[in-house]
């Protein structure tokens, strides 16, 4: 899902390094706001968990790349806002030391898998999971879902961008300037492989991912829930 160099022209990649300047502001704003200072290596730990896991990836026909992220399992444990930090340094660090990633397209990928990605997979894991208790079977399969969804939400958004550029950027005689397949192709492509392979990867390792921490260091999820009224039990939340 990494985009690399020469994939966007700069009138793309420009304004979502723009765009990404004031959301990591924010979300710096909210972690410092809501995160504890016990949760602090977590958020690290899960840095370097994304940042690991999205270096085994599978190539994908046109230039990018089909992987795990870890960005909705972050984003369950300590808030999406924690995870778009999380995850953007993981891709940064990925794009300036190992080239996985175009450097002039850390703003794209950061907004692909470090807003799209933790944000959908929150909201939907909440949606799934109710009212039922973080370390039910329920949860976990709500996990399961938002990392399916969240992920594949990303690569959608990834071959949108991509395909765009088809369309939006061509010499005189028709030459793609940048990427070399029109939109249509470019999502058929993306959707695909995340779809049928990175999707459900990142389903198993974010319901394995919670079940783990849930199992074994519930402190770290349990002060997100709190009665809401009527003996009901809601969600904590983080935006």
């Amino acid at each position: 899902m990494h985009i690399p160099d020469g994939y966007l022209s700069p009138q793309t990649a420009v304004p979502f390094l723009a765009l990404m300047v004031p959301v990591w502001g924010v979300a710096v704003k909210k972690v410092k706001e809501n995160l504890k200072k016990r949760e602090v290596p977590v958020l690290a730990i899960g840095a370097a968990f994304s940042f690991t896991i999205m270096m085994f990836n599978l190539p994908i026909p046109g230039g990018s790349s089909a992987h795990a992220v870890g960005a909705v399992l972050l984003a369950i444990l300590l808030g999406p806002w924690s995870a778009c930090i999380g995850v953007s340094i993981a891709l940064i660090i990925q794009a300036l030391v190992f080239n996985d990633g175009g450097i002039m397209a850390i703003g794209a990928n950061c907004f692909n898998m470090g807003v799209i990605m933790p944000f959908v997979g929150y909201y939907c894991y909440r949606l799934v999971k109710g009212n039922a208790d973080v370390t039910s079977g329920r949860a976990l399969v709500a996990a399961a879902i938002a990392g399916y969804v969240g992920l594949n939400f990303a690569a959608l958004f990834t071959g949108l961008e991509f395909g765009s550029q088809y369309h939006l950027f061509q010499a005189a005689d028709g030459t793609p300037l940048y990427f070399p397949f029109p939109i249509k192709v470019a999502v058929a492509a993306m959707m695909s492989e995340h779809m049928l392979l990175a999707g459900p990867v990142e389903a198993l390792v974010t319901a394995l991912g919670l079940g783990f921490v849930s199992k074994n260091y519930p402190e770290l999820i349990s002060k997100k829930y709190m009665k809401i009224g009527n003996g009901k039990w809601g969600v904590e939340s983080h935006v």
